[in-house]
């Protein structure tokens, strides 16, 4: 198969105002590998909780589980439309969809998304991890209490308490993907708060993934560099996302479908010994 020719900046101008995003008004629109994934069986049968599934690298994720045979539980914040269309692909593929709105910085919020997964569906065979919230920030001073302690929150304290929830309806041979990024060894100083949640996750899945493998539960983290998101317009500056992914040495930023495939291999049987690693997909930056 030829190799896709992705897009490279610059790119237009496109503030979004809210975050963490829509992908409906970007430009170029992001491959989720809606047209190019092709699965399979690798998940044939297996029920998959994916956080952040509405856009970006989760939709990629959720689209490519299908077409392996999962059925897919979505949890998004708020973004209706991009989560319905996420589903439209997960159904299109053959299996069942479940859409799980709401804000995981709520503690009830993420013990109910495993409790309505496992409500329908039965069990949770695969815990994607994926959901996160940044802001760009010129100066320490710039960042109150409040946003340090939301992108906490969000990043890492959903992630203890979703996988928390979720490892008592996890049977021996299951798997969880966490997101970390390149940021939790080269961390962006303008991305302070962000990168060091993602170092924290970085060491939450390698203990977790010691912890765990006496229940037979595989624990693996996912490590992106600049990927083209909804989260990028709506948290970078004008010329930041102008020039987005001309940092690493494939000059241009990873689709979300590009990512797919590693999120395939953690959750498949086909990774049965890997556990406590992370892969990096990153365009060339190598991670330590």
């Amino acid at each position: 198969m030829a190799q896709i020719s992705y897009p490279k900046p610059p790119f237009p101008e496109q503030p979004q105002n809210q975050q963490p995003g829509q992908t409906r008004p970007m430009d170029p629109q992001p491959d989720h590998g809606e047209m190019t994934y092709k699965g399979s069986g690798k998940l044939a049968g297996k029920i998959a909780l994916i956080t952040g599934a509405d856009s970006g690298i989760g939709r990629a994720v959720a689209i490519a589980f299908a077409r392996e045979g999962a059925d897919v539980a979505i949890c998004y914040l708020s973004e209706d439309e991009d989560a319905k269309e996420t589903a439209r692909w997960v159904e299109q593929a053959g299996r069942k969809s479940l859409l799980l709105p709401g804000d995981i910085t709520d503690h009830a919020h993420c013990r109910a998304l495993v409790a309505k997964t496992v409500e329908t569906f039965g069990r949770v065979d695969v815990l994607v991890n994926n959901a996160a919230y940044q802001m760009t920030y010129d100066s320490l001073e710039d960042i109150s209490d409040e946003e340090w302690d939301k992108t906490f929150s969000t990043n890492i304290g959903a992630m203890f308490r979703i996988t928390k929830a979720a490892v008592p309806h996890m049977q021996p041979g299951s798997a969880i993907v966490n997101t970390t990024s390149v940021n939790a060894d080269s961390p962006n100083p303008g991305l302070i708060a962000y990168a060091t949640t993602k170092g924290a996750i970085q060491n939450f899945t390698g203990g977790l993934a010691q912890l765990l493998a006496e229940k037979g539960i595989r624990a693996n983290g996912v490590a992106p560099g600049p990927i083209w998101t909804p989260l990028i317009p709506s948290t970078m500056d004008p010329e930041k996302v102008k020039n987005f992914g001309l940092q690493v040495p494939m000059k241009r930023p990873g689709q979300p479908a590009e990512l797919a495939a590693a999120y395939v291999l953690l959750a498949s049987d086909e990774g049965s010994y890997i556990s406590g690693a992370t892969i990096a997909v990153t365009g060339g930056k190598p991670i330590i």
